[in-house]
């Protein structure tokens, strides 16, 4: 489907002027060329073409607008035309003419003549007409057309075309193609650059705009990168993939660290918990915690791992809690949280700090909660840094919502879900078993089976589920699903799906597919839940002939890249919220497997024929081990094309096609109907013949195919799910453009271009068009039968994704200004990894074409290549980027094989040409192939056109000559042990290969030297080799003289080309000098300068080429060197070297080094420094300064890099080499002449910097007020006691008492430290919130000093410009000072969450510090790194400017000139110091013993001083504060490298080294910035922040202003300094001891020194009063941090005068408290027992108290038996000592771990006293009945009344004014007990009534008080009801209460009926006798 549109002519123009126009249908607009000069009527006569994916509805539009053309201004639109396509649709044909409107829809007299054509499809196959298609040969030209610059420009047309001659167009060229390889010759008004994009000046620019119409700015225009890989713009060729080596299964270091500080709201009755870690296997346990639910554990575990990325990401970390866990039982589990390492590592630096993980019960799922557990989680991979959030005195609110344990975006309350993965069925799985057992099987019983018993295994969330062995099938069907029971969103974002084989002996993975599940799901608001299919997933793993090992199992484990196809299996996934609440819910999460309802064959998408073709173009480069024996090689897409699995088997019988039956809505139908039928028995051709190689050079072999290309084609049958990989190949279209301008514009911004501002709006330009075009098309097939539900919701999601992206990108184009490139830059990177991430579809379905090389049948390397790449589509943009291209393509070798320097060889290039797409679209599979050959068919096809070629016989071919300016290459590997190489270069060419010639001994060699290449035959159109030649490959070898040269890395080249009837002139030739990035697998090795130029030899022969005249080197043998015009333009410059010293010179072949030289070179010229004549004595140099002259490129990119090389003399005039270093860009040693004219020069005028009269305290608040006169007054701003005393006033009327000043006895020098870490966590939080980019946080920043690294003179320029952006909007000043909490007045230091080196620059403010290498490059697998090269440190400056010196310099006053540019630098003789170390604590060490503590000291080494502070270790600590200074003398240069270490002690061996730090003291004495002793805030000379430096701050000053020949300072009058022009204002009087004013110059000095940097000329920043943040390092675990440490370090030089004793920061000691605490009542308290007799409820009360983590200690009250109300009456105390530590608000407890502990353990707990009411049971345990957890900081305050006192107080819901028992001293009240219900719920079980009160040890011992109701101080016996008492210790008693108060009635009614009952017996048993005896009358 296509339409046309043809427009002819635009008559009634008015005026004289330029046309253009512009056609627009569906938002794709074509531009026409511009006509010039013309009159009124334009000529136009273009067609334009769009190809149409979906039928043109009868209402869309297509619209033609006409424009005069301007090259400056934008154009000017003349009118417009619009016509609806009604009448085109019915007809397919209209022509018309009719006039136009302009832009306010008037009509205008103009009219053009446009005819449109449109071809629909109606499914006939015979309405095409031939020409349309492939007729047109510019259409052929134009047609396969470079998909990497899309369509917004539309391209040159052909200048050779004769008037009227149609010029079709297509979309998809752009100035790209026009400007770079210009496929079409440029008019002759554009003399354009054409292959050196990267030096396309503006005016080029400007001209290009002709084409650009409707004024689109140059912006669109590329400027191809410098690097070789982007400037291939072509549209035969792809681009080729330079890095080689696979780097996914190769292990790496990794170190997780997880830290469980406490866990709260444990659900259980009086627990003992234990929390146990767990990471992959490996299994850590907290200790027990007794009887609490919410224990405090702090303790740290460091797991540390070697295995690869993929297999760390996937890693489960588990934390459970479990509950009395000991010896003999391994406790009940209360809750577990899970989540995989690959969510901690996405985090922001890794980690997640401080945060509270969810605990949720597996085996009961409708529980809800159970718990929380705070900790620290941080992974950490080699080189990677975490930045530990500052530990200081952690008191985070407890927020624990706030502070969940889960990754952005995951909601708080996760729901448990159902994860079913259903299993269908598998295909083409390989055999699993030797054939020779098959055949004895076969012999003995007969049958032959299938050979492979398949499983299918699932691994989720650390869980596994298989389904059932299907035996011995290759096709086997399960139908079965697998079910997980998890939370949701799971923290696990892989799910493992494995195809296994079951076996007798051991199990193994035949493949494994990895589900990614944010690949399938969406969390937005309107995204959807994870799905999948039912679909195949394709499977890759080792090859498929059986071996019995197989080497590359790992691949079919999922490990590294799989080198072939292993089996396809059909999946699907859905997952169910459950609803917990559903008692049928079975609440277990354990993985069930149960039957699945199968799915219908074609639920996948109807099984369609595909077609590959392939044709080999050339074989080059083979590795000689595989020169001898025949190749050939196979091509396979699944087992299609696999010779070990027959070659082709439709899997299943393909369905025969009705007539009718066609619902495809192909572009192309099948062209005959007997193509269809005769298609049927095309057998396969998937290998080439075997043939043998030939000699390229002695290391590559070549394979001969000359004219004749072998092909091969293959039939495979795959459901048709194009839909999909069109769609994703649309986003990675528009996913590669963008990335190729990005890269672009860095290339620009980096190599100083103008105008990457330009560059970037026309990224944005494209990449919006881009994401509007993919709306159009992707909404395409919706009806499409086999559509899953993750296939529509992607396409939402997608569309959804790229509308806002084109929104985004527009609206962001028009913020792109100069300053912010860089920013959004960064924003653009998002945009691409968000396409890249979107393009990768989940769901495959066709599965990657695999090339092998075959050598004598064995299989040696292979290539892979997604099968999306090469599909075929009619719609330009879902075209695979390689379809229908020439590839260059690299084999490499499989798996583990291809590691390291074996993975860097090249085992084969292949320029390989492929097609896939459906086999009845496949009449254009031809289309793409360079012209110019004949098909050769196999025999039984002949004469049918449509039989693909067997081979293709090239008719035409070109000759030309190659030349190869090879100029010189940079920081190149190190390949020889001498740190150097011995470089050469091997440029290959086709077959052909040259080499430079071998530079001894150098990492930047400057070759010079320009190979020929001759006779050189290339097979194809001429035309099409000028736009596309092949690609040049460049490698790099070291030579050695025994052995085979060693590979240092390759890089790509494309030359440019010169056809023979073009002049070799300019602007194309001759060719600039580019910069080539070189690769050596995955890494840079360096750049490479060079041009290359192919030239045709035209019928004259050589004759016609350009001369190569210059002359033959006659020192270099017959070496051409680059001719005149292509090298660089030289200009004299001078380099100036300061040699200061060498130190740290390792031993050289076991003998020291002791004359030491160094020797400079640079572009063949150097000079060499003066000898050293003793290294031991004086390591420095005696003549510092020397120059040479040299001839540099004008061009500073081009610069040579400069050498630096140091030998050791030795005797009899030998040397050896020490060790080197290349300076690779000379960039940041050029001498630039100062802006006189910049304001920081201006030294007119006076410049008032005014403190008022009081001591700062506050943060300064800098205000400035510029005028035109530069008389600016910086007015710091001090605290404003007037607005203090009025809010003072305010808060009077409150009942809060104010917060005192602290007394400044109270303060010492750890106050001074957590006050300056609060600020420091304040100022961190203030840039996280206000999101400050960094770079503007280096421009833009508090006065305080955090200023980035810059030069003095432009530093005090900065601050200038600062000043004017903060008057620019005042409220910016303020806005840092956020209304804080009003803290206590205390001076305060700076805490460097860094080194100091970082902050500062490295102190290289004008000593450098070149690191001196030696040895071999490390390769990643022997892991030797850049620190263990370093053989020692050259110390040194370089200066370098253009010859004639500038006058100025040299005149300055004091000019010397043997310093030459160095001038006022100190001597470098040898200098004593006094170095004073202060070591504060270290954070986070990686614990060094078996119980996952440590025992840290610290050693010092600096020279010959060792000092090892053994016996002060601190016991089992991780986070020991040592609070020490050591002094140690020392003398420069000799030692100047001070190393602190943490070393672990052990009772027995030796210490282990934790980690150590090391610090150049030199480059830091010696710098400008002072870094000898820092200043402070204020100067005081008494009290905790009494002045440090010997020297005042006056003698400073003065001392400042002499050196650096600044005028000043002048003091006076009092309170008043003047330097240069400043003048600073400040306090003028201080207090001593005794509170006595003294007059003192000081203040307003330190005023001086503290804004330093803006004193012009040579202001800097000098070092504040600091404590620096230093990484600990041990070279066991290089790159990994294994804790920091805080210190800072005070040096004095010894001829000045002794500095004062040092500072006291001995660790604050815990202070002696005592806590009483008086129980009186409880009330309320729930009932629990029955009464034995009747049945009453009542409680045995008594209260338990501790103090947090004191348990053992806990002290209990007395019992009050029998409670019938609830209430309780106790009167007794508790007392509990403790230890405190108010600056950290923590209990300090020591005691012995175990029986067997050495030593005590030191712990730090929160204070929290804990109340508990039990219920006491006499034969079975006690009750718990609730508790209260009591801050001591912070608590509720006690009600007043039981009657007040309420649930809420406790649960934090109603705002309860908080108290401290430390400020209150003495609290008494009620407080409520909670316990928790079956619910889960909190329910009040009581309350007490407690009296606290706190007193200090000494006040205890001044009044004791007795423990219960004891002596001293008894408390009175409480007042219990009778009740009250044990009933069996006093029996009579109860009998009266139980019997006699209740019953007394009762009972009396009983005695007296049972004295009437005995009265009645006695009377009836003494009746008888009394009768007789009266009868008888005795």
């Amino acid at each position: 489907m296509a339409l046309f549109v043809h427009l002819k002519t635009v008559s009634e123009l008015r005026g004289r002027g330029d046309r253009i126009a512009k056609v627009t249908f569906r938002g794709q607009a074509f531009y026409s060329r511009v006509l010039e000069n013309c009159e009124d009527v334009a000529d136009f006569d273009e067609t334009f073409r769009w190809p149409v994916g979906s039928n043109i509805d009868s209402n869309e539009i297509l619209e033609i607008q006409i424009f005069n053309y301007s090259k400056v201004f934008s154009n000017k639109l003349i009118g417009t035309f619009r016509m609806v396509l009604q009448k085109v649709v019915e007809e397919n044909h209209v022509e018309v003419t009719d006039t136009l409107m302009d832009d306010k829809n008037a009509v205008i007299k103009t009219s053009l003549c446009v005819e449109v054509r449109y071809q629909a499809t109606d499914g006939t196959v015979g309405s095409w007409d031939d020409g349309d298609f492939l007729g047109d040969e510019s259409l052929q030209e134009e047609g396969k057309d470079s998909q990497e610059t899309d369509g917004l420009l539309p391209s040159s047309c052909p200048s050779s075309r004769t008037p009227g001659e149609k010029s079709f167009r297509r979309a998809g060229r752009s100035v790209f193609s026009a400007m770079k390889l210009g496929k079409n010759r440029p008019h002759k008004e554009e003399p354009q650059r054409q292959a050196e994009p990267a030096v396309l000046e503006m005016e080029d620019l400007d001209r290009l705009a002709i084409r650009l119409g409707d004024g689109l700015d140059p912006d669109s225009v590329s400027l191809a990168s410098v690097t070789a890989l982007t400037t291939n713009v072509s549209n035969k060729r792809s681009k080729p993939d330079i890095k080689m080596e696979p780097c996914a299964g190769r292990p790496m270091d990794f170190q997780v660290s997880i830290t469980v500080i406490e866990a709260r709201q444990l659900v259980g009755l009086n627990m003992d918990p234990v929390v146990c870690v767990e990471v992959g296997d490996d299994k850590k346990c907290t200790s027990m915690k007794e009887s609490t639910n919410c224990p405090y554990y702090n303790e740290y575990f460091v797991f540390d791992f070697h295995v690869s990325p993929d297999v760390m990401f996937d890693k489960i970390i588990k934390i459970s809690v479990i509950h009395s866990k000991n010896l003999l039982r391994s406790g009940t589990l209360v809750g577990s949280f899970k989540m995989d390492v690959g969510t901690v590592y996405s985090q922001p630096e890794h980690q997640f700090h401080h945060k509270w993980a969810i605990l949720s019960d597996p085996d009961d799922i409708s529980a809800g909660l159970k718990g929380y557990v705070k900790c620290d989680v941080a992974v950490v991979g080699k080189g990677d840094n975490i930045k530990t959030p500052h530990k200081a005195n952690e008191t985070d609110d407890d927020d624990i919502e706030g502070n969940l344990l889960l990754p952005e975006g995951v909601p708080p309350e996760r729901q448990w879900a159902r994860f079913y993965v259903k299993i269908y069925r598998a295909e083409g799985l390989p055999r699993m078993n030797t054939s020779l057992m098959a055949n004895v099987k076969k012999a003995f019983i007969g049958e032959n089976k299938d050979l492979v018993d398949p499983y299918v295994q699932v691994s989720f969330a650390g869980q596994k589920g298989k389904t059932s062995v299907q035996k011995s099938s290759y096709e086997p069907l399960w139908n079965e699903q697998v079910v997980f029971t998890d939370l949701f969103p799971p923290l696990c974002k892989r799910m493992k799906v494995q195809i296994r084989d079951s076996d007798k002996v051991n199990d193994v993975a035949i493949g494994t597919h990895f589900i990614d599940l944010r690949k399938i799901s969406n969390d937005g608001d309107k995204g959807f839940l994870p799905t999948l299919g039912p679909a195949w997933v394709n499977m890759y793993g080792s090859t498929r002939n059986y071996t019995l090992l197989d080497e590359h199992q790992d691949l079919n484990e999922g490990l590294g890249e799989g080198v072939s196809f292993r089996a396809r299996l059909m999946l699907g996934l859905a997952v169910e919220i459950l609803d917990t609440s559903n008692p049928e819910l079975t609440s277990s999460t354990e993985v069930q497997v149960e039957q699945a309802t199968p799915v219908s064959e074609s639920c996948t998408g109807k099984t369609e024929e595909f077609f590959l073709f392939g044709a080999f173009l050339e074989a080059s480069m083979i590795d000689r081990k595989n020169g001898d024996k025949p190749i050939t090689f196979e091509v396979t897409i699944g087992n299609y094309g696999n010779e070990v699995d027959g070659l082709s088997r439709p899997q299943r019988p393909q369905p025969r096609k009705e007539p009718g039956d066609e619902e495809e809505v192909d572009l192309i139908q099948n062209s005959s109907d007997d193509e269809a039928d005769e298609g049927g028995d095309l057998a396969s051709v998937s290998s080439t013949p075997p043939m043998r190689p030939q000699v390229t050079d002695r290391n590559y072999f070549h394979l001969p195919y000359l004219d004749r290309k072998p092909c091969i084609y293959i039939r495979s049958w795959w459901p048709d799910q194009r839909r999909r990989l069109y769609n994703a190949n649309i986003m990675d279209h528009i996913a590669d453009k963008l990335e190729e301008g990005l890269n672009d514009v860095q290339e620009m911004i980096k190599t100083e271009k103008s105008y990457p501002e330009r560059r970037l709006r026309g990224v944005l330009e494209e990449l919006s068009c881009g994401c509007y075009r993919f709306l159009s098309l992707a909404d395409k097939d919706q009806g499409h039968a086999s559509r899953t539900k993750l296939d529509r919701e992607r396409l939402k999601s997608c569309m959804r994704e790229l509308e806002s992206m084109g929104q985004q990108a527009k609206t962001l184009r028009a913020q792109v200004k100069k300053h912010t490139v860089r920013d959004k830059l960064r924003l653009c990177q998002n945009f691409l990894q968000k396409l890249r991430f979107l393009a990768d579809e989940p769901q495959h379905s066709i599965p990657d074409v695999f090339i092998w090389m075959l050598s004598n049948n064995k299989r040696v390397a292979y290539a892979r290549v997604p099968s999306k790449d090469l599909l075929f589509s009619m719609v330009e943009e879902e075209l695979g980027k390689d379809c229908a291209k020439v590839k260059t393509l690299f084999l490499k070798l499989p798996g583990k094989r291809g590691f390291g320097s074996a993975g860097w060889t090249v085992q084969a290039k292949l320029e390989l040409y492929l097609w896939l797409g459906l086999s009845k679209q496949r009449r254009d599979f031809l289309s793409g192939l360079p012209c110019g050959f004949e098909e050769v068919k196999a025999t039984q096809g002949l004469g049918l056109l449509s039989f693909p070629p067997i081979s293709l016989v090239y008719t035409k071919k070109q000759a030309f000559q190659l030349r190869v300016h090879m100029y010189q290459a940079r920081s190149l590997f190190a390949a020889d042990s001498s740190g150097l190489s011995d470089p050469f270069a091997r440029v290959f060419f086709i077959n052909q290969s040259q080499c430079t010639e071998v530079l001894n001994e150098t990492l930047c060699p400057t070759w010079d030297q320009m190979l020929v290449f001759d006779n050189l035959e290339l097979y194809g159109e001429a035309q099409e080799l000028r736009d596309d030649p092949p690609i040049i490959v460049i490698e790099i070898y070291d030579q050695d003289t025994m052995g085979k040269a060693d590979f240092m890395g390759r890089t790509f080249a494309k030359p440019l080309v010169k056809m023979a009837d073009e002049g070799y002139c300019p602007p194309r030739f001759p060719p600039q000098l580019e910069y080539y990035q070189i690769y050596r697998g995955n890494a840079t090795a360096g750049d490479l300068l060079a041009a290359f130029e192919l030239l045709q030899i035209g019928p004259a022969g050589k004759a016609d080429l350009p001369p190569i005249n210059g002359p033959m080197d006659m020192d270099r043998g017959p070496i051409m060197p680059v001719p005149v015009g292509i090298r660089p333009v030289l200009s004299k410059y001078r380099i100036e070297v300061l040699f200061w010293g060498l130190r740290d010179l390792k031993r050289v072949n076991l003998a020291q080094v002791d004359r030491p030289r160094v020797d400079i070179e640079c572009a063949g010229k150097g000079v060499q420094s003066s000898l050293i004549h003793n290294y031991k004595k004086n390591p420095n140099f005696n003549t510092l300064v020397k120059w040479f002259e040299v001839d540099l490129p004008e061009n500073e990119l081009l610069h040579p890099p400069l050498n630096i090389r140091v030998v050791d003399c030795r005797a009899f005039g030998r040397y050896t080499l020490v060790g080197s270093h290349a300076v690779s860009s000379l960039r940041r040693f050029i001498y630039r002449p100062p802006d006189r004219s910049a304001p920081s020069w201006n030294t007119t005028g006076e410049v008032v910097v005014n403190m008022e009269p009081e001591v700062p305290v506050k943060k300064l608040e800098t205000m400035v007020k510029l005028d035109a006169t530069s008389d600016a007054v910086i007015k710091v701003d001090v605290a404003d006691e007037e607005k203090e005393k009025k809010k003072k006033k305010k808060k009077g009327s409150s009942e809060e008492p104010e917060e005192e000043e602290p007394d400044e006895s109270m303060l010492d020098w750890w106050s001074k430290y957590f006050a300056s870490i609060d600020t420091m966590k304040e100022q961190l939080r203030q840039q996280e919130a206000s999101g400050i980019d960094l770079e503007e946080k280096e421009e833009v920043d508090n006065t305080e000093g955090l200023k980035g690294p810059m030069k003095g003179k432009e530093k005090a320029k900065a601050v200038k410009e600062e000043k004017k952006k903060r008057t620019q909007n005042p409220g910016a000043g303020q806005g840092s000072e956020a209304p804080e909490k009003k803290k206590p007045k205390i001076d305060e230091l700076k805490v460097y969450p860094k080194e100091l080196e970082s902050e500062f620059d490295n102190f290289e403010d004008w000593l450098h510090t070149f690191n001196l290498l030696r040895g071999k490059t490390g390769d990643d697998e022997d892991g030797s790194t850049e620190e263990e090269r370093i053989v020692g440190r050259f110390k040194g400056s370089l200066c370098v400017y253009k010859v004639p010196l500038p006058e100025d310099v040299s005149r300055e006053a004091g000019y010397d000139p043997t310093y030459g540019m160095f001038q006022g630098i100190p001597s470098n003789d040898p200098i004593n110091v006094l170095v004073r170390v202060y070591v504060v604590r270290a954070t986070d060490l990686h614990p060094a013993d078996i119980n996952g503590k440590a025992d840290p000291y610290i050693a010092i080494r600096l020279g010959k001083t060792d000092i090892r502070d053994k016996e002060n270790y601190i016991s089992k600590q991780l986070n020991p504060v040592f609070g020490k200074s050591f002094d140690i003398e020392a003398s420069f240069p000799m030692e100047s490298m001070l190393t602190v270490a943490v070393y672990d002690w052990d009772l027995v061996g030796t210490d282990d080294l934790i980690g150590e730090t090391k610090i150049d003291l030199e480059n830091r004495f010696y710098s400008k910035h002072r870094a000898t002793c820092g200043i402070a805030q204020t100067y005081s000379i008494h009290g905790y922040n009494i002045w440090r430096d010997p020297m005042k701050p006056s003698q400073i000053l003065t001392r400042l202003c002499k050196e650096s020949k600044v005028d000043g300072p002048h003091f006076g009058p009092p309170g008043r300094v003047k330097v240069s022009n400043r003048v600073f204002t400040g306090p003028s009087e201080i207090e001593d001891e005794n509170g006595q004013r003294k007059p003192t110059e000081e203040h307003v000095a330190l005023c001086a020194l503290r804004h330093w940097e803006d004193i012009p000329r040579v202001g800097c920043r000098l070092v504040p009063e600091h404590v620096e943040t230093r990484p600990l390092l041990n070279p066991d675990k290089p790159g990994i941090e294994q804790g920091r440490l805080e210190l800072w370090v005070d040096m004095f030089p010894m001829d000045m005068p002794a500095p004062g004793t040092p500072l006291d920061i001995s660790p604050r000691k815990p202070k002696k408290y005592e806590l009483r605490v008086i129980v009186w009542n409880t009330d309320e308290v729930v009932l629990e027992d029955d009464d034995f007799f009747t049945g009453e409820k009542s409680s045995d009360i008594f209260v338990r108290g501790w103090l947090k983590g004191q348990q053992e200690d806990k002290q209990d009250t007395d019992v009050h038996y029998h409670s019938l109300t609830g209430e309780g009456n106790f009167n007794w105390r508790y007392l509990f000592p403790f230890d405190y530590l108010a600056a950290e608000e923590k209990i300090v407890i020591s005691k012995k771990e175990s029986m067997f502990s050495w030593d005590e353990t030191e712990y730090k707990i929160p204070a929290r006293l804990t109340l508990q009411i039990w219920d006491a049971d006499h034969f079975s345990a006690d009750d718990f009945l609730g508790a209260i957890e009591l801050d001591l900081n912070r608590f509720p305050r006690g009600a007043k009344t039981a009657k007040q006192c309420t649930m809420e107080m406790a649960t934090g819901e109603v705002d309860v004014p908080l108290v401290s028992i430390f400020k209150q001293k003495r609290v008494k009240g009620w407080w409520p007990l909670l316990a928790r219900n079956e619910n889960d719920e909190f329910e009040l079980t009581g309350k007490v009534e407690a009296e606290l009160h706190l007193l200090t040890a000494e006040e205890a011992e001044k009044n004791p008080v007795g423990l219960a109701r004891n002596e001293p101080d008894p408390l009175e016996k409480p007042n219990r009801p009778d009740t009250a008492f044990v009933w069996f210790l006093n029996p009579l008693k109860s009998i009266k209460y139980l019997i006699c108060t209740r019953y007394k009635w009762l009972i009396i009614k009983i005695v007296l009926a049972l004295l009437g009952l005995l009265m009645l017996a006695l009377f009836l048993y003494s009746l008888p006798g009394y009768m007789v005896k009266k009868l008888l009358g005795a």
